[in-house]
């Protein structure tokens, strides 16, 4: 069997999926274009790789929709030359869309084997700008603070304040889905100083971000 054209999916989905509901900023674009999405999800999905939808991958993770991802990126605002810190590595497929639209980017994983394969793969395909390793997200990555902007892929209660405290008093930004067990809305903080500036964005839906700072694990049931 032929495979699939999947440069050609990527245009569809950009095309149909992406520019229609306002995601604009070109580079992001170009990018969405490039990154092979469907080598970061696994064999039985991969057919659905570019559909507008999220998919599981191992360890009973998601890979978020690609309007998602693509709505939490473009509100960081890069530029090309930001140092990024992700909370939540996952497939690497976020990681890979931060390396090629930032300077460099950091990437806390708290599932050993998940950070393992995302810097694997990440690798494979070139990314030399991106450092991954296991951890407790939560707390961030001290060691190369101050960041430019922070992503969180995961959902917590509150911002984290190890996050914030590592974000650049020069105009830092985090975005993260805060909320509760149920209801999550896209937080867009921006620091000047020591001010935080913070403006809300669309409801969605992710795991749980467990750690010191987030949900306590296990993850208290519904």
């Amino acid at each position: 069997m032929n495979e699939p054209d999947w440069e050609a999916r990527r245009a569809r989905m950009v095309q149909g999926q992406l520019r229609p509901r306002g995601i604009d900023d070109p580079r992001l674009l170009d990018a969405l274009s490039r990154v092979p999405r469907d080598r970061f999800v696994p064999a039985p999905s991969r057919e659905r790789a570019y559909g507008d939808h999220a998919l599981p991958i191992a360890h009973g993770q998601t890979i978020s929709q690609p309007f998602m991802v693509a709505v939490m990126t473009q509100a960081l605002r890069l530029d090309g030359t930001e140092r990024v810190l992700e909370v939540g590595t996952g497939s690497g497929y976020q990681t890979a869309i931060l390396a090629e639209l930032a300077g460099e980017v950091w990437s806390v994983e708290r599932i050993p084997a998940l950070a393992e394969e995302a810097r694997l793969l990440l690798a494979e395909l070139g990314y030399a700008n991106v450092t991954v390793r296991s951890g407790d997200g939560s707390l961030g990555w001290p060691a190369h603070a101050p960041y430019d902007a922070i992503l969180v892929t995961a959902a917590t209660p509150r911002a984290p304040s190890p996050l914030l405290e590592q974000l650049s008093p020069d105009g830092g930004i985090l975005v993260a889905p805060v909320g509760d067990q149920d209801l999550h809305r896209l937080a867009v903080i921006q620091r000047q100083g020591t001010s935080y500036e913070t403006r809300h964005s669309i409801g969605c839906r992710f795991v749980p971000l467990l750690g010191d700072q987030a949900w306590p694990e296990p993850y208290p049931a519904g």
